[in-house]
C-alpha cells in the first residue's frame, strides 16, 4: 500500500516504479505527438481511420453537440423541393420546364447566385421529344403540334444561361469522358518556390473523372462546383473546398457560388509546398486544413433557411428571403433525398452546403492547428510528470483526485478553445493516456514485487511442463494421423495410373484427409476432404470420417457415386455431437476406359489438366453441400472420360487461401496458372505435388499457415497393354 500522505515512500519501492513509469510517460508523449502523422499516412493509403483518429473525431463531435453554432446571419436560402411541393406538382423528377420556371421565379427577385444541387446527366424523361417519339406514328396532328414547341432541355438551358446559375459536378473514381467546365485556379505558394522550379501539385482529394449534367445544360451555366462529400468515417465532418479531377482543380460547390456571386474570374489557392493553406475568391479567403478541406461548425436545423418550391412558384413567400442571397435549390422530399449523418444528426445534403456557406460568410469554420498535437503532447508530459511524482508518495484517494483533476483540466481547456476560438484541441487521447499512466502507477504502487515474481516463476515453470507434455502427445498424434493416410506404394506396379498425395497440417495435427484404394482390379476410389476447423478436434473427426467413408464404400459395391456419397453422409452424420461438417470430393476411376464418376460435396473444384495441349480447366459439376451439413441429402454425381495422359489435381482450401505477408491470397487462379505451366513438362505425379507445395510455401514467405494443405494428383496413363 502507499504510505500515508506526508510520509516518505520507501526508497526500495519508488525506484522500480519510476523505472517503469518514466519510459511509459515518454512513450505516450511520443504517441500523442506523432498520432496525426500516422493518421495522415493511413488516410493517404485509403485505409480505414486509425482507432485514435476515430476516437479523436468522436470527441470533436461531442464539442458540437454540447455547444452547436449560433446562427449569426443567413446568407444562404434553400428552395426545397419538399413533400408539399411534390404533392402539389407531382412526383420527382419534374419536367424540365417546371424546373426552368422555378429558376426564373427565383431570379426575378435578384439573388446573388443560384446553386442547383441537382445532377441532371440525362435528358428530360418527360421531354416533348420523347412524347413525339411515342405519338408521331399514331397522330400526325398531335406530333406536329408537339414539334412546334421548344424542347424541355433547351428551355431549361436558356433559363440557366440568363441567370447566375451554378451546376454540380460529382467526382468519380473512374474516367467518365464527360467534358469538365470549371473556373481557373490561381495558386500562390507561400513557401516561395525557386524561379523555374516545377510547380508542386496541391495535396487535395483526386478523382479520375467527373459526372456532370447534360452538356446542353452544363454549357449554359456560368458556374460549376464539386458536391462530393467524404463519408469514409460515416459522418460529414469536413468538406473539400477543392479537388483534382484528372489533374484539373475544381472548386467546391459553395466556393463556386461565392465566385459567381461576386463575379470573380478565378479561384485563389494559397499553398505551402503541397500543403493547402487557404482558398478564396476575390478579396475573400478562408483558412483550410492541410488537404484543402473545411471543418464545418454545424448549427441545429432551422426552418428559416427553407422556402418550399411550390410557394416560390405561387409567389407565397417574402422576397427578402431571396434578394441578394445565395439560393440553393435541392430535393428534400420524403423518398427523394439521401440524408447525410452529421455530428448533430441527419441533414439533407443541400442543407450541409448551406451550413458551409454560413460558415464561410461568418468566418465560423472549425480549425485544428498544425501545432495542436505538440501542445497536447507537452500538456500531457507536464501533467503526467506530476502524476509520476505524486502517486507513489500520496494515498490512493489523493492520487485518484489528482488524476481526475488533470483530466478535467484538459477537458476544460479543450472545450473553451472550441467554444471561444473555434480551435480543436483533443482532450480524449491525452486524457486516456493520463488514465492509463495513473492506473499503471497505482498497480505498481499497490503490488508486492517479490511475491508476484515468485508466483510468476511458479506459473511459468508449470506452463513449461504442461507445454512439453502436450507437445509430446501432439507429436505422437501427428505420427499416428500421418500413418493412417495411404501411400502410393499400396498400388504396387500399377502402370495405368500415376498417383501422389500429401497432407501438411497447419498445426501439430490437421483436419484434412485423403484416401485411395482399389475397389477391384479395374476400379480405383479416391477422395480428398477437409473437416471444418483445425487442431486436435478436427483431426479426430478426420480419422473417424475417413474410416467410415472407406468402410461404407467397400461394403457397397456397384452403387452410383451419388448414392455412395449419400450413404457416407448418413454414416458420418450419425454420431456428430459437435455438429462438424466435411467438404469432400470423391471419384471412381475406371482404370481401363479412363471413365471417371465423381461427386463434389462442397469442396474446392478440382483441376483437369491436359499436358499435350497445355490446358487446365476446373471440374465444376456434380456438386452438393458438405457432408453432415444437410441430413439425407440426395447427391447427384457426374461423369467424364479422361484421355490418356490427362491428370486430375485435387487441393484443399489451405492452398487457395494461403496468405503471404502482404495479406494476399494464393487463390484458385494462381493454382490454375501454375498447373498450366508445370504440366507442359509432363512431370510425374509426385514431382508435381512437391512443386505445387513448394510454390505455395514460397508465396507464403514464412507466414503462418492458416489452414491444413492437401494435394492429390492422379494421372491416367491409358489402358493396360495387351
Amino acid at each position: 500500500m502507499s504510505p500515508p500522505a506526508g510520509s516518505a515512500a520507501p526508497a526500495g519501492r519508488s525506484v522500480p516504479i519510476r523505472f517503469i513509469a518514466i519510459p511509459l510517460l515518454v512513450a505516450l508523449t511520443v504517441l500523442i505527438w506523432l498520432a496525426p502523422r500516422f493518421t495522415d499516412r493511413v488516410q493517404s493509403e485509403r485505409a480505414q481511420l486509425a482507432w485514435f483518429n476515430a476516437y479523436q473525431a468522436a470527441w470533436f463531435d461531442a464539442y458540437q453537440v454540447m455547444s452547436p453554432r449560433q446562427i449569426v446571419s443567413m446568407p444562404a436560402t434553400i428552395v426545397e423541393i419538399d413533400q408539399k411541393s411534390l404533392a402539389a406538382l407531382g412526383q420527382w423528377p419534374w419536367p424540365r420546364p417546371v424546373l426552368a420556371q422555378l429558376v426564373r421565379d427565383i431570379n426575378r427577385h435578384r439573388p446573388a447566385a443560384i446553386g442547383i444541387d441537382i445532377l441532371m446527366p440525362e435528358s428530360d424523361g418527360r421531354s416533348l421529344e420523347r412524347l413525339l417519339a411515342r405519338t408521331g406514328s399514331v397522330d400526325p396532328t398531335a406530333a406536329g403540334q408537339l414539334a412546334a414547341l421548344s424542347a424541355s432541355d433547351q428551355e431549361l438551358a436558356k433559363t440557366l444561361a440568363a441567370v447566375p446559375a451554378v451546376l454540380p459536378d460529382v467526382g468519380s473514381d473512374t474516367p467518365t469522358g464527360m467534358l469538365l467546365r470549371v473556373a481557373p485556379f490561381v495558386i500562390t505558394d507561400a513557401a516561395g518556390a525557386a524561379p523555374g522550379a516545377e510547380p508542386v501539385a496541391p495535396d487535395v482529394p483526386s478523382y479520375a473523372g467527373a459526372l456532370t449534367s447534360l452538356d446542353q445544360l452544363d454549357r449554359a451555366a456560368v458556374g460549376h462546383g464539386l458536391i462530393n462529400i467524404d463519408l469514409a468515417s460515416g459522418l460529414v465532418r469536413s468538406i473539400p473546398l477543392a479537388a483534382s479531377i484528372d489533374g484539373t482543380l475544381v472548386p467546391a460547390f459553395a466556393i463556386e457560388m461565392l465566385r459567381v456571386a461576386i463575379g470573380a474570374p478565378t479561384v485563389r489557392m494559397l499553398t505551402r509546398g503541397s500543403t493547402v493553406v487557404g482558398i478564396g475568391v476575390g478579396k475573400f479567403i478562408t483558412e483550410t486544413e492541410e488537404d484543402g478541406a473545411a471543418r464545418v461548425y454545424y448549427s441545429p436545423h432551422n426552418s428559416d433557411r427553407f422556402i418550399s418550391a411550390v410557394d416560390v412558384l405561387d409567389g407565397k413567400f417574402d422576397p427578402k428571403q431571396i434578394e441578394q442571397k445565395l439560393v440553393l435549390v435541392g430535393v428534400t422530399g420524403v423518398g427523394t433525398v439521401d440524408d447525410k449523418n452529421t455530428p448533430l444528426g441527419l441533414m439533407p445534403g443541400v442543407e450541409i452546403h448551406a451550413q458551409l456557406l454560413e460558415n464561410l460568410f461568418d468566418g465560423t469554420l472549425l480549425h485544428r492547428p498544425a501545432w495542436a498535437p505538440r501542445v497536447e503532447a507537452v500538456a500531457f508530459l507536464l501533467l503526467g510528470a506530476l502524476l509520476v511524482y505524486a502517486t507513489p508518495r500520496w494515498s490512493a484517494r489523493n492520487s485518484a483526485l489528482l488524476a481526475v483533476g488533470c483530466v478535467a483540466l484538459l477537458v476544460v481547456f479543450g472545450y473553451f478553445a472550441f467554444r471561444f476560438r473555434r480551435l480543436l484541441f483533443d482532450a480524449a487521447l491525452p486524457g486516456s493516456a493520463l488514465v492509463l499512466l495513473f492506473l499503471t502507477l497505482l498497480v505498481l504502487t499497490l503490488t508486492e514485487a517479490t511475491r508476484q515474481r515468485k508466483a510468476l516463476e511458479q506459473l511459468v515453470q508449470h506452463e513449461r511442463e504442461q507445454k512439453a507434455r502436450m507437445a509430446g502427445e501432439l507429436d505422437a498424434a501427428k505420427r499416428v494421423q500421418i500413418a493412417t493416410l495411404p501411400r502410393a506404394e499400396i498400388l504396387g506396379d500399377e502402370r495405368r495410373i500415376d498417383l501422389a498425395a500429401t497432407m501438411i497440417p497447419a498445426r501439430e495435427v490437421g483436419g484434412d484427409l485423403y484416401d485411395f484404394f482399389r475397389l477391384d482390379d479395374r476400379h480405383l476410389f479416391f477422395l480428398v476432404g477437409d473437416v471444418a476447423g483445425k487442431g486436435l478436434t478436427a483431426s479426430i473427426f478426420m480419422a473417424v470420417s475417413k474410416a467410415l467413408c472407406k468402410s461404407t464404400i467397400l461394403r457397397t459395391s456397384g452403387a452410383d457415386i451419388g448414392e455412395l456419397m449419400a450413404l457416407v453422409n448418413s454414416e458420418i452424420s450419425r454420431d456428430n455431437p459437435e455438429m462438424l461438417f466435411v467438404t469432400a470430393f470423391a471419384g471412381v476411376l475406371d482404370l481401363e476406359s479412363g471413365e471417371i464418376a465423381y461427386c463434389n460435396a462442397g469442396h474446392e473444384n478440382p483441376y483437369l489438366a491436359n499436358p499435350a495441349e497445355g490446358t487446365v480447366v476446373r471440374i465444376e459439376d456434380g456438386g452438393g453441400p458438405p457432408l453432415c451439413a444437410v441430413d439425407e441429402f440426395v447427391y447427384r454425381g457426374s461423369e467424364r472420360r479422361l484421355r490418356a495422359g490427362e491428370l486430375v489435381c485435387l487441393v484443399s482450401d489451405g492452398m487457395t487461401e494461403a496468405v503471404n505477408p502482404d495479406g494476399e491470397l494464393y487463390g484458385g487462379e494462381r493454382v490454375r496458372q501454375f498447373l498450366e505451366h508445370a504440366v507442359r513438362a509432363n512431370p510425374a505425379a509426385g514431382a508435381l505435388v512437391a512443386a505445387l507445395c513448394a510454390d505455395v510455401n514460397a508465396f507464403a514467405g514464412g507466414a503462418e499457415a492458416a489452414d491444413d494443405l492437401t494435394v492429390l494428383v492422379l494421372r491416367w496413363n491409358g489402358p493396360r497393354n495387351p
